[in-house]
């Protein structure tokens, strides 16, 4: 029944179908972003640990290189028994004796004995100093030689020398304090002073040569390193079953090094990245045709469909990075929460089908496609079926306590299936699916977060609203007890309405429940309020409509401080529409006549009602009130009644801008009679008993 401005649509239509390619695009590139670049899925593996995939082939010639473990063996003996380079600065000894010799010449030391001790400095230098940290290397390895070159990487420069006379400082000292004290009959040791000019002047002149060291090393380490043989392309690499030994483990490590820089290096990659860009867009297309087909809605509103665009993307890409970040990575995404949140703000359909879109992109890192596809579709299924509507905290826990049991069964089938026996199953599987059941009862946060962020109102939330025990609407109980009933009899009729044409019932329920709180300004005005005083009596048509339609603004500013949500304030914008105050319009006119009346006066604000669940509470609310003043409730007066009513409505254009049908509203109007026929039957008199 909609009749808006055919441009404007025209134009919002073009808007929105923009933004429905934008997001397609946004998330193709996000996701496309984030996968793996290999064109073969990676693998997940341990070392001495059965190889649990099918058997893996070569595809190009690779080299088998040693495993860690032997390489780190035979680097080590490389270094144990490699002769190291080294140079011999003579001018470092020629100049330290100088200037030992001048500084001893002050001690007042004999000059023989100055000349001994000079001598035995030379001596140490000749056969050379080195390094504490290189005299305790070269005794360790109990090596006897060192290559002594002239300081260049020139091998003929080089020559091999005894490395037993070199001493370190403290032993050159040790050295020449004996030698000192054997070669002067009754000498004691040396002073402490001469000791300390003795000790300045042991300074290494023997240091490795870095340059030659390092080189020649190298070349030898290249011998370690180099490749033992080569895996034909086409031959085995590993089987199922076998276990990973060290050199299989090096043989994966080099077959997917070597994978990775041949498809970064080829244009292989490139036709790689176009088949998954177009494996990505035939999903979105797919979600996109069920979406403009069967809930055309939801197609059109651009708030909702960039909802769940980024909320598919978002968890696409979690689940990519929790692949890459750990082993198993995919067992610990709860791909079940997918439906139940856009359950809660959708319907199971939409939840199912986005459900679908979300597993089949992500199927594109798993392992193996199609177990992850089977148990995750399964798992979904259940967690969706065991909700259907989410309204209390409690019942997560329950769903999440299913997942992992439909968890655990399909992981057992799985294993069967590809294993023929359970013996490889794993706990830490089992330990994996348990995280991510945990993970799915916080789905509650998450149901806030998306209200907060994109002003949703989910089930849950108006179920904790619809109770009357809160405070608004205990205060409507209190300050205006007829609205109140009333409200909770426009509830209980516009739910079993919406029920009947399949619209949301827990929204209407709610909405009904809110609707008129605006009256507790002025409640004894309103008739259901009223105990015999009438306050219209004495007051001018335009007043007392001034005084009915101010509830509904009056009720707006109500729910603006209370932070009710949108969807609930358009409930109480929009019972009345754009409607007139028939009953003081209608007494203006009898007593002034049509041309001296001004309808606006006599008009609700509005708007009319913008959407099915708003105009089922328009009918409800007229109709329950109009019921109240039926003498007789005969099936023919309610049905009167109420097809009096909606057909007025529909005469007056209040339902111009709903997208209701007419069938809709013969399904409403027939539960409107089976409900007030209902309520208002006929009791049976009790028969009194005879004197």
């Amino acid at each position: 029944m909609n009749q808006n401005n055919p441009d404007s649509g025209k134009r919002l239509s073009e808007r929105a179908g923009w933004m429905r390619i934008l997001f397609a695009a946004v998330m193709t590139a996000i996701i496309l972003l984030v996968l793996p670049y290999a064109d073969r899925q990676s693998f997940t593996y341990e070392l001495n640990q059965p190889w649990r995939y099918a058997l893996l082939t070569a595809d190009f010639d690779m080299p088998i290189m040693r495993d860690s473990a032997s390489s780190r063996i035979l680097r080590d003996s490389v270094d144990a028994r490699f002769v190291p380079f080294v140079i011999h600065d003579k001018e470092i000894g020629i100049k330290n004796v100088e200037r030992f010799t001048t500084s001893l010449r002050g001690t007042g030391m004999p000059l023989k004995d100055c000349a001994r001790l000079t001598g035995l400095l030379a001596n140490a230098y000749e056969d050379g100093i080195v390094s504490s940290s290189l005299y305790d290397d070269l005794r360790k390895r109990k090596m006897t030689k060192v290559r002594l070159s002239a300081g260049t990487p020139d091998e003929n420069s080089v020559k091999e020398v005894d490395a037993r006379p070199l001493l370190s400082p403290i032993k050159a000292f040790e050295k020449i304090d004996s030698t000192f004290v054997a070669s002067t009959k009754g000498q004691e040791h040396l002073s402490p002073q001469v000791a300390d000019l003795l000790t300045r002047a042991l300074v290494p002149n023997v240091t490795v040569d870095s340059v030659s060291d390092t080189k020649f090393r190298n070349q030898e380490y290249l011998n370690v390193s180099a490749a033992i043989g080569v895996i034909k392309k086409g031959q085995r690499i590993v089987d199922r079953g076998e276990i990973i030994t060290p050199q299989i483990y090096t043989n994966l490590e080099t077959y997917q090094q070597m994978l990775e820089e041949s498809h970064g290096e080829s244009r292989g990659h490139t036709y790689f990245l176009v088949g998954q860009g177009l494996y990505i867009i035939i999903c979105i297309t797919i979600l996109y045709c069920y979406l403009s087909l069967y809930r055309r809605s939801f197609w059109k509103d651009t708030k909702k469909m960039g909802f769940l665009m980024s909320f598919i993307t978002l968890f696409i890409v979690c689940a990519i990075e929790a692949f890459e970040l750990f082993p198993n990575g995919l067992t610990l995404v709860p791909f079940a929460i997918v439906p139940v949140i856009i359950l809660v703000f959708c319907d199971s359909r939409t939840a199912i089908f986005s459900l679908l879109i979300t597993v089949l992109i992500t199927a594109l890192v798993a392992t193996f496609a199609y177990p992850f596809i089977f148990t995750e579709l399964a798992v979904g299924l259940l967690a969706t079926f065991s909700l259907r509507q989410l309204s209390k905290r409690a019942q997560l826990l329950r769903a999440a306590l299913i997942t992992f049991i439909g968890y655990i069964i399909c992981y057992v089938a799985i294993t069967l299936l590809t294993e023929g026996t359970l013996s490889a199953f794993s706990w830490r599987v089992v330990m994996n699916y348990g995280v991510n059941c945990v993970i799915f009862s916080f789905a509650y946060v998450l149901i806030w977060l998306i209200e907060k962020i994109f002003g949703f109102t989910s089930t849950v939330t108006l179920v904790e609203l619809s109770d009357i025990n809160s405070p608004l609407l205990r205060r409507l109980a209190e300050e205006a007890p007829g609205t109140f009933q009333h409200s909770m009899q426009v509830s209980t009729l516009a739910s079993e309405a919406a029920r009947s044409i399949d619209a949301n019932t827990q929204l209407v329920r709610t909405g009904a429940l809110y609707h008129d709180i605006g009256k507790m300004e002025s409640p004894v005005f309103f008739t259901e309020n009223q105990h015999g005083v009438n306050p219209h009596a004495g007051l001018d048509p335009e007043t007392s409509a001034h005084k009915i339609i101010s509830h509904v603004t009056d009720g707006l500013e109500m729910a603006s401080k209370e932070k009710l949500p949108g969807v609930i304030r358009d409930f109480i914008s929009q019972h009345h529409g754009r409607g007139l105050t028939k009953y003081f319009y209608n007494t203006a006119v009898n007593e002034r006549g049509a041309e001296n009346v001004d309808p606006d006066k006599f008009r609700y604000p509005g708007p009319n009602p913008q959407s099915k669940e708003t105009t089922i509470l328009m009918m409800a609310d007229a109709v329950e009130a109009a019921s109240r003043s039926l003498q007789d409730y005969s099936q023919e007066n309610i049905d009167r009644l109420v097809d009096g009513i909606v057909d007025s409505q529909i005469k007056d254009g209040l339902f111009n801008e709903s997208p209701i049908s007419f069938r809709d509203i013969e399904k409403i109007k027939n539960t409107f009679k089976r409900r007030l026929a209902t309520i208002y039957h006929t009791r049976i008199a009790y028969p009194k008993i005879k004197n």
